[in-house]
């Protein structure tokens, strides 16, 4: 996913103090992520902002990740 710094809209500090991201999809439908499995990485982002210096945390996440990752590679039909 392709994630920037970005305004929230109706913001009221000046455009150049950035109070938001923007999460772009267009890789993850590329890939073939489904809309359910967006809404499961939308929470894994959650869950990453809000337990940032839990390790143990942060791993489980990352196992959740790379099943998601797994059930869609990105070179389907390369071999190694």
């Amino acid at each position: 996913l392709t994630v920037n710094k970005n305004s929230i809209p109706n913001e009221p500090r000046s455009p150049f103090v950035t109070s938001g991201i923007r999460v772009g999809a267009a890789a993850g439908t590329t890939r073939g992520i489904t809309k359910d499995e967006f809404h499961e990485i939308g929470q894994l982002i959650a869950a990453t902002v809000f337990n940032a210096t839990d390790d143990a945390k942060l791993a489980d996440i990352r196992k959740k990740v790379d099943v998601i990752l797994a059930n869609h590679p990105l070179y389907p039909n390369m071999t190694i």
